[in-house]
């Protein structure tokens, strides 16, 4: 990765291995970690942080022995898509209240650290606002969820 920026090159590594995964449907085991190493020129703890992102997406898993695997069957989106998808799935309007993190993290089965870092980018992106006491709501909806 010669001209990747040092900050957020895990997120690169990660949707370049997420479209590597897509492409090539058949492949059971990714490659070992200093493989991916080799090959994306970067450390192991950002090919790990890679890792990591794509198994809170549900790509891949760690299997002690094996390393890590792809994940078959179930939702293939990000966990990004799949919680913004919440406010079309439960028919929220703008004002509703978002679910708290602990019924995300249940009903996405996602680490709380996962979770957190979407919600912020929800934030970001001016779809959710967080109100003292109150918990996030829902500031506006997603483009392909907009109302007429």
């Amino acid at each position: 990765m010669p001209e990747a920026s040092p900050r957020g090159t895990y997120l690169i590594i990660a949707e370049t291995l997420r479209g590597e995964i897509q492409a090539e449907g058949g492949r059971d085991n990714l490659p070992s970690e200093a493989d991916l190493m080799d090959s994306h020129g970067v450390s192991r703890n950002t090919i790990r942080r890679a890792l990591k992102v794509l198994e809170a997406d549900g790509v891949v898993e760690s299997a002690p022995g094996i390393g890590w695997r792809v994940v078959r069957g179930g939702d293939r989106r990000t966990l990004v898509e799949r919680m913004t998808d919440v406010i079309k799935e439960d028919s929220l309007s703008v004002g509703d209240t978002y679910p708290s993190e602990a019924k995300l993290c249940e009903r996405f089965g996602a680490s709380r650290t996962a979770v957190r870092r979407v919600l912020a980018q929800m934030e970001g992106n001016g779809l959710l606002a967080t109100v003292h006491g109150k918990g996030r709501t829902v500031r506006a909806l997603p483009a392909s969820t907009a109302r007429p």
